[in-house]
């Protein structure tokens, strides 16, 4: 999954050409996230993450793997936003969703990092908002924040890699795939792996000590619960579907909803 999927401008952020630059979130501020079914996490966001989301590993036979929540079932459909650009309200938004329109960019092993900055944002003006620069050159209050908020979540990815990549290590990765059963129909998300819960019990002891230590335990806990979460996107679905429709109320949608299962 590349970390580029919502910028159609980046451009790295100068002080002499966004001296005046300023930002205001829109009101529909989230609708740049609203074509996609998945956002990477950071291990260190999976404790709130795995309240509203399923969050799994990304990737290949052999690897390397990432870890993303899931935030729809369908193709290009993220159930948290609606069609006014809002988050659900009292759902957790994963960092890679709230540090746009900004990013840290840079090549593979690059040494540094630059931040840039997404042009084609609407909030972007000179008029109105977070003034990113101060008249002398040097960066805000608020820049210096957003640049931490930057560099914290780069280095919490790293972190995630090398997690993921223990997981693979030790063999505990499984491909499954994501079925949604409704009346008559059957849908497929597929390009999922979880951990194997008997491979882990099976770990000896030294190295679970090791997971324990390495705060990796909690994390793998925090993974297998998200799961559940599964059945409830396939409600929102339902839901969604069904209101859009016009044909029911979301209660009677709730009750209705299909089955959703991971195998």
């Amino acid at each position: 999954m590349t970390t580029m999927i919502f910028y159609e401008r980046a451009v790295a952020l100068n002080r002499e050409r966004h001296q005046k630059l300023k930002l205001q979130l829109k009101a529909n501020h989230f609708s740049f996230a609203s074509k996609t079914n998945s956002v990477l996490v950071a291990g260190s966001e999976f404790a709130e993450a795995s309240r509203d989301y399923p969050i799994v590993f990304v990737g290949k036979e052999g690897g390397p793997f990432t870890l993303a929540a899931l935030v729809g079932l369908g193709e290009k459909d993220n159930l948290m936003v609606d069609e006014n650009g809002h988050w659900e309200t009292n759902t957790y938004i994963p960092a890679f969703i709230r540090r746009y329109p900004f990013v840290l960019a840079g090549g593979e092993g690059a040494e540094s990092l630059t931040v840039c900055v997404d042009e084609a944002y609407p909030g972007l003006n000179e008029e109105q908002g977070e003034a990113l620069f101060n008249e002398d050159g040097t960066e805000t209050e608020y820049l210096k924040k957003v640049i931490e908020f930057l560099v914290l979540f780069h280095s919490e990815m790293k972190r995630t890699a090398a997690f993921a990549e223990k997981m693979a290590e030790l063999g505990l990765l499984t491909s499954k795939v994501v079925t949604i059963e409704r009346e008559g129909s059957k849908q497929t998300l597929e390009g999922a792996w979880v951990i194997d819960e008997a491979k882990l019990n099976a770990l000896d002891d030294k190295t679970m000590l090791e997971l324990v230590r390495t705060g990796y335990l909690g994390w793998i806990y925090a993974h297998l619960m998200s799961l559940n979460n599964v059945t409830r996107l396939a409600r929102r679905m339902d839901v969604r579907r069904l209101t859009s429709a016009a044909a029911t109320s979301a209660v009677a949608a709730d009750e209705g909803a299909g089955n959703a299962v991971v195998h």
